[in-house]
Order: C-alpha cells, then sequence, then structure tokens
C-alpha cells in the first residue's frame, strides 16, 4: 500500500510540464486567433463611425447601397438602394465600402 503513494508522489512534478504547455498553447492561440480578431473588429467600428453621406456601402446582409443621411444620435443610416428607394439600418450593420469589396 506505501508503494502505491509513493508512485503517486513521484508524478507530482509533472504538473509544471503540464501548466507550462496549457500557457503557451493559450498564447499561440491569442497571437494566431484573437488578437487578430479584434484589430478586425477594431478597424470595423472606425469605419462605422466615420460614415458620411454619399459613401457606397454595403450591409452585413449583401445590400449594396448610396449613404443618404447619417443620424448619429439614434445611429441609424438611410441607405439608397435603388432610383428613389431608401431604406433604414443600423450603423452596425454597414461594414464595409463597396469599393473594398472583390469584383465578380
Amino acid at each position: 500500500m506505501t508503494q502505491f503513494f509513493l508512485a503517486a508522489q513521484g508524478t507530482g512534478g509533472g504538473g509544471w510540464g503540464f501548466l507550462i504547455t496549457m500557457i503557451v498553447v493559450f498564447a499561440i492561440m491569442y497571437l494566431l486567433m484573437i488578437r487578430p480578431q479584434q484589430k478586425q473588429q477594431k478597424k470595423i467600428r472606425e469605419f462605422q463611425n466615420s460614415l458620411a453621406e454619399g459613401a457606397d456601402v454595403i450591409t452585413q446582409g449583401g445590400i449594396y447601397g448610396t449613404v443618404k443621411k447619417v443620424d448619429n444620435a439614434t445611429g441609424k443610416v438611410t441607405l439608397e438602394i435603388g432610383k428613389g428607394l431608401m431604406i433604414t439600418v443600423d450603423r452596425r450593420y454597414v461594414f464595409s465600402t463597396a469599393k473594398d469589396m472583390p469584383a465578380k
């Protein structure tokens, strides 16, 4: 019975190796996945805050339009998606200019 306890105590030193491995894995995940995503989100937020009338944009739903009015108080953007056809969307759903999208 005492041999079982002695054997269990001998493997206790491996805990540090596991902890260091987990820290390294988390650091790699942060550098390769989390940080680039945060940079992309910051870039999109800056674009959304700088929306101006006359800009050709694309909504998250894939609707192309031209910004006709930006209401900063409510966060709404009025887009012209066709001749005389206006829609109002939330500013958070406008994510890119039309010229940034690749042509098909």
